[in-house]
């Protein structure tokens, strides 16, 4: 039978709406297995509710965020090993939000791709999953969208939301002052920012992402999938314990574009390069691509994915909170008359 005889579908059109059913189907105990006080509803409907009374909150203010995984898509994507996406997704809307002094409460994701696999979708969608479970959020819905034409075969990307709360006038960035001290968490890597630099690192040196990592014992691929670091539990851990004035989250921009956007008109941020040690894959890239020490300091964490500003007479209890919670802290520098990031020493 030709198609005129029995009729266009969907499907023959690219859309394969069975697929999308299945996925739902799919990762709805990994959904349901990040249920937290305020969810109210399952998957499944035409949108999520969230009760901020039953979450413990008087008088909240919500915040958002939104943000993606950049170019370390295609990495996964060619390298198939799609199982940390969902965290970086996840990291980098729940890190910005603790910034503000928020308690991320749920995330909606958007996956967007030419023609649906299930089994890829739910392994990033595990992914997201466990991130928020980690995060204390619940994932309360989602968007899949399969869309012929617009992506490559094999292709797809990646979107998310994040909405927390705070009681009111608990809001961060807050009483920064001349004498405070950064403490700096520990990365994990590059995280997910500056990618389209690392594959030109990676072109030029010749290297193939199942080569063997010139800073590691994996795959260069598998080393540089290395998930965002969840800085959202001991950082909300340090902000009840008290005394912390402000957090920069160490994306795009580096250190020197993020932390003057806590920093009140009139004060600058004072760093000690010599105060951690250079992670392998930074050396690697800087050495590998010639790239500049302002460079690297603009484009990625170098190392400190998480800044905390916190009062001189609180540095040395807030640090003890951080690395009972896992963390890696370094008293990096302290905030100062002036403007921007000034650094002494060097990256090493």
């Amino acid at each position: 039978m030709s198609e005129r005889e029995r009729g266009l579908s969907y499907a023959d059109a690219g859309v394969d709406i069975d697929a999308g059913n299945a996925l739902v189907d799919r990762i709805k105990p990994a959904a349901a297995a990040t249920a937290r006080p305020g969810v109210m509803a399952g998957l499944g409907g035409f949108g999520a509710l969230f009760d901020l009374k039953a979450a413990g909150y008087a008088d909240p203010v919500l915040v958002a965020a939104t943000d993606g995984v950049g170019t370390k898509l295609r990495i996964g994507i060619d390298t198939g090993e799609l199982d940390g996406l969902g965290i970086d997704l996840v990291a980098m809307c729940v890190n910005d939000l603790v910034c503000q002094g928020a308690e991320p409460l749920f995330f909606l994701d958007y996956f967007a791709t030419g023609k649906l696999s299930v089994d890829e979708a739910a392994r990033v969608v595990t992914g997201i999953a466990e991130g928020c479970a980690r995060s204390g959020a619940a994932l309360i819905g989602g968007e899949t969208a399969e869309m012929p034409g617009m992506y490559h075969d094999g292709d797809f990307d990646l979107a998310g939301f994040a909405v927390g709360a705070m009681e009111r006038g608990a809001e961060l960035p807050q009483g920064v002052a001349a004498g405070d001290v950064l403490l700096g968490l520990a990365s994990d890597g590059v995280h997910s920012n500056g990618f389209s630099l690392v594959r030109r690192v990676a072109e030029a040196a010749g290297l193939g992402w199942a080569d063997a990592a010139p800073f590691s014992d994996a795959t260069l691929g598998q080393a540089l999938l290395t998930p965002t670091r969840l800085y959202v539990q001991p950082a909300l851990a340090a902000i009840r314990a008290g005394g912390v004035h402000g957090l920069a989250h160490i994306t795009g921009g580096g250190l020197t574009e993020n932390l003057p956007r806590i920093l009140p008109d009139g004060l600058g941020a004072e760093i000690d390069l010599a105060a951690w040690p250079l992670p392998p894959v930074f050396a690697w890239l800087a050495n590998a691509g010639g790239i500049s020490e302002a460079e690297m300091l603009k484009t990625f964490n170098c190392g400190i994915g998480m800044v905390l500003v916190v009062a001189a007479d609180r540095a040395d209890a807030l640090s003890a909170v951080l690395r009972d919670a896992g963390e890696t802290v370094t008293r990096m520098g302290h905030v100062a008359p002036g403007q921007g990031v000034q650094y002494r020493g060097a990256l090493t």
